[in-house]
């Protein structure tokens, strides 16, 4: 009954609104823009009557959609469309990852719920996570708030083949993006939060439990940190920087998973009586290293997909030379933590160099913007040590992640947020490098906790109610049949 129960209220069935790029044609564009007018004779109002006029010119002048705003539009549309399909695509790279790095008895359950992560996360996004990303100007420098579900239309073409209200366009005047395009880019974020967790917890969690952990995620807790730096609240107000989510995307996800880890507690036989680690290895790592390369390739959106408006030279600019620290960083991340492995294990370990180059793309997310290509190279090198420490100092913890979430996600995306005030140009506003550092570390103190404590709570209840854990004898039948009675893999 009480999963019944728990899956009836996560899945929610709702219809995603699309909308495709608009424009505004004005109904005259030779027309210039409304004036007031004054003849000869009349007297010269006074200061303040001369300003009411011209704030009521200002306030009925007629918007003209030109051939630049209509340019500037269509490409920062399209490129940030394309990014989000990267985004959407790192859905797959995660899935053949931790597909790779677990037992072949997971695999439908893996998949399962990388898919329902999408779908779920899609949804609930778009009722709720969206409206508290985003709660619009009344809540600027808050904690929270809330603006509207679904998404709006930029513009609703008239019967006169013109359009009655303009695409968006920013407070200087210039075209920016489409909400639909916006929405989808956002979404992708938000999944990617959700799906790090569920390398943490394979093989071993019940997926009616997974879906409500997801779903709360996805629509809660992600969305009200994402406000605090991209929506306009406190942490933008107070300078910190956090480009593209090493902190608000994947250090949230990877604390996350640790709670959730904890309260797993380890698979069967990873661990002997007296605390010894026993590995447990991936069943497929070419899917492993398939999974690696599709989620670098969906970076190339993540990363310079976050500039968000592209046309320009200097945008343009910009958004390459974000794909080349990202380059950089992903590169070192990987060398590094092949060198390290090779020294500590006698071997090149090739899950350790997926792990690095994974580390890096995490690491360098928080500051691609804003270092330098030597310091990127420094960012993932760094990123690519600390992960292999992390895997080990977890093994001697006897804490189960099977797939390296926590030091990936978790301790690199915590090494972004540092590297971004230790490397990083000062944001306006800022003096110096030891107050921008400060902001940095308070603000990944506070996120990283806020994803911990209550998403500890959540897997707390799960627990308590016994959709946590499954049971000993499922878990050694695996997962595929007995949370789905199927399998990934048949004779035939």
């Amino acid at each position: 009954m009480l999963k019944q129960l728990a899956l009836s209220s996560v899945l929610l069935v709702l219809v995603c609104l699309t909308t495709a790029p608009t424009q505004l044609l004005a109904d005259d564009a030779a027309t210039p823009p409304t004036t007031v007018e004054t003849t000869a004779t009349e007297a010269p109002p006074a200061a303040d009557e001369t300003q009411e006029v011209t704030d009521e010119a200002e306030a009925n002048a007629e918007f003209v959609w030109t051939d630049k705003h209509e340019f500037d539009y269509t490409i920062n549309t399209l490129i940030m469309f394309i990014c989000a399909v990267l985004v959407l695509f790192m859905q797959a790279g995660f899935a053949m990852v931790e597909v790779g790095l677990n037992s072949q008895k997971n695999t439908v359950n893996i998949l399962f719920k990388n898919v329902m992560d999408l779908c779920i996360g899609s949804l609930l996004f778009l009722v709720l996570g969206y409206g508290l990303m985003y709660p619009g100007g009344d809540y600027a420098g808050k904690w929270f708030g809330f603006g509207s579900s679904f998404v709006t239309r930029d513009a609703q073409a008239n019967d006169d083949g013109g359009w009655d209200t303009p695409p968006n366009v920013n407070d200087d005047g210039d075209a920016t993006w489409s909400s639909s395009a916006d929405f989808l880019f956002q979404v992708a974020f938000a999944a990617t939060a959700a799906t790090i967790v569920s390398g943490a917890v394979a093989g071993r969690m019940h997926f009616i439990g997974y879906l409500v952990y997801s779903a709360i995620l996805t629509g809660l807790i992600y969305p009200i940190s994402g406000m605090w730096k991209w929506g306009g609240g406190i942490a933008g107000a107070e300078n910190f920087q956090d480009f593209a989510g090493s902190i608000v995307v994947h250090a949230v996800g990877g604390f996350a998973g640790l709670a959730g880890a904890l309260l797993l507690g380890p698979r069967i036989g990873r661990f002997t009586a007296d605390g010894k680690s026993k590995p447990m290895p991936g069943h497929n790592l070419t899917f492993a290293a398939l999974g690696v390369f599709i989620l670098w390739v969906g970076w190339y959106g993540f990363n310079p997909g976050s500039q968000l408006t592209y046309a320009g030279a200097t945008n343009a600019e910009t958004t390459v030379y974000i794909g080349l620290t990202t380059t950089f960083s992903a590169a070192a991340g990987a060398i590094s933590a092949m060198i390290l492995g090779w020294v500590l294990f006698g071997k090149p370990d090739l899950t350790m160099a997926l792990n690095g180059a994974l580390a890096g793309l995490v690491g360098i997310t928080a500051n691609c913007d804003r270092v330098s290509q030597p310091e990127s190279i420094i960012i993932g090198a760094i990123a690519g040590i600390l992960v292999v420490l992390a895997i080990i100092a977890l093994e001697k913890l006897c804490i189960d992640d099977p797939v390296g979430a926590f030091p990936v996600h978790g301790v690199c995306g915590v090494w972004g947020g540092l590297a971004t005030g230790i490397f990083g140009d000062l944001p306006d506003g800022v003096e110096t490098q030891g107050a921008f550092f400060m902001i940095q570390l308070k603000w990944t103190v506070i996120i990283c906790l806020w994803a911990f404590l209550t998403m500890f709570a959540v897997f707390s209840a799960l627990k308590a109610i016994g959709l946590l854990r499954v049971t000993e004898e499922d878990e050694m039948q695996g997962l595929d049949f007995s949370e789905h009675g199927m399998a990934a893999y048949t004779m035939s």
